[in-house]
């Protein structure tokens, strides 16, 4: 099984997602003329505001809710693997990915807010995502339909898996290694007890989640930033080394090509896609839930989860690996590199914090990855799934928790990669097809930032019509 997934997620990303990502990103990046980069001024302004229902969540709990759910796995292990099968290039490409991604992030996330839907609860929270606008603007509701199943899949099973099998594999150096470890019983009382605790927290439903990623998503990123820099410190003289490398591994296009599966370039994607999740079409999942005046302010925030969970998390740990002088190789791929490059300045302190660090970034990521599943049920259902099912669903993400952690590496990681490929190969031609109407909303935004307003958005200014909110 993990060999069949593994063959067609690498048909999917050799043939077609390494071209359709670069262009949409630039295609994205040229038409709305830089607005990842142009812009972040006004995206760290929106932080600020608080929303009028003081029920809805806040552009600032949003923003840790997302970076929350992204940064896990991916940014750490995913970032290992990477550089130990991969090489060094492969930090550049994901760099690349994580600036063209920015604009795509900014796309889908404006289109989520535009279309989304009121709750039929009273309190006035909102929902939405790209099954509402492939059924909303282009009556394609049976796309909605499939891109839902993909996103249940993704989120509640393949990165939920591997988060629980990345945070128990953390323990190994403990035990002398994963076979020592895994023949006593630590692991299953580590999966049992994530498994509880996950599930009581999304029992609780979106704002408490939301509180929780409020506190624990800045806690992590400081512990893990902090390791980095301390290693950085230690090995300042080796910067332009460092630096040297991953630029000539990256335009080494004799060995890019010669092993295009494995190469840098491949690598750097796949683990931009995996750990910043830009033109999925997740973000929108989460962000349409948030209340704002204008629906690019939220895409504007988005840019910014893009921007921290790849330039910022994803360098530390390229960083922290590289800056250890311990070699890159594939025999230590994985979680295993990241704590030996910290335990090699650190000492025994060093494992700790990674151990600490990659249990607080899966934990925040696997209550994050279960909400987003909460808007797929409702496109499915239309809004109308029985309490007895939405609590089955987020019971069943727990006891999925569990299995991850004894699951196989290879299919865990071939099934999530190939789930996320076939969201972007569902989501990315119809926010091409649709961004004239995110242009025309980013224009109006753009228009009354200059004539000194707060941007107030009316969606029938720019033509657009039959929308729930901005009328």
């Amino acid at each position: 099984m993990a060999n069949l997934v593994g063959t067609m997620t690498d048909f999917l990303y050799n043939n077609i997602l390494v071209f359709v990502l670069i262009a949409v990103g630039l295609y994205f990046t040229v038409r709305l003329k830089g607005v990842q980069l142009l812009r972040l001024g006004d995206a760290v302004r929106v932080l600020k505001e608080r929303p009028d229902n003081k029920k809805s969540i806040s552009s600032l709990q949003m923003l840790f809710l997302t970076v929350g759910a992204k940064v896990g796995a991916g940014n750490i292990v995913g970032v290992a693997s990477a550089l130990c099968l991969g090489g060094r290039g492969a930090v550049f490409w994901m760099w690349v990915m994580a600036i063209l991604g920015g604009a795509v992030t900014f796309v889908e996330t404006t289109l989520g807010q535009i279309y989304k839907r009121k709750s039929d609860d009273k309190d006035g929270t909102c929902y939405g995502g790209p099954a509402f606008y492939m059924q909303d603007c282009l009556n394609l509701r049976w796309l909605g339909v499939i891109y839902s199943v993909f996103l249940f899949l993704i989120y509640a099973v393949g990165f939920n898996m591997v988060c629980s099998y990345n945070m128990v594999d953390s323990f190994s150096y403990y035990a002398g290694g994963r076979a020592e470890l895994f023949s006593t019983a630590i692991p299953y009382v580590i999966a049992a007890a994530v498994a509880v605790i996950v599930g009581i927290c999304v029992l609780g439903g979106g704002r408490r989640l939301a509180k929780i990623n409020s506190v624990l998503a800045p806690a992590m990123s400081v512990i893990f930033l902090l390791v980095s820099l301390i290693v950085v410190v230690f090995n300042i003289s080796s910067l332009p080394i460092m630096f040297g490398g991953i630029f000539r591994d990256a335009f080494d296009f004799q060995a890019i090509f010669g092993g295009f599966t494995g190469s840098c370039l491949m690598m750097g994607i796949k683990r931009s896609v995996y750990s910043n999740e830009a033109g999925t079409g997740s973000a929108p999942n989460a962000a349409s839930s948030v209340e704002c005046s204008h629906p690019v302010k939220q895409g504007l925030v988005q840019i910014l989860s893009v921007f921290i969970d790849t330039l910022v998390i994803c360098t530390a740990t390229a960083m922290l690996c590289l800056f250890s002088g311990i070699e890159p190789t594939a025999e230590i791929a994985g979680i295993g590199y990241v704590q030996a490059a910290a335990g090699s300045v650190l000492g025994q302190a060093g494992y700790y914090l990674l151990t600490i660090s990659i249990a607080l970034f899966c934990f925040t990521s696997m209550i994050g990855n279960l909400s987003y599943c909460s808007s797929a049920w409702k496109f499915i259902f239309k809004n109308h799934m029985p309490g007895w099912m939405d609590t089955g669903y987020r019971l069943f993400g727990a006891v999925i928790i569990f299995l991850g952690a004894v699951a196989q590496a290879d299919l865990v990681w071939n099934t999530a990669d190939f789930a996320l490929a076939c969201m972007c190969v569902v989501n990315l031609p119809i926010i091409v097809i649709l961004s004239g109407k995110v242009t025309a909303a980013y224009k109006d935004y753009c228009r009354q930032k200059k004539e000194g307003k707060d941007p107030v958005f009316k969606a029938s200014e720019i033509g657009i019509e039959g929308t729930d909110f901005w009328n």
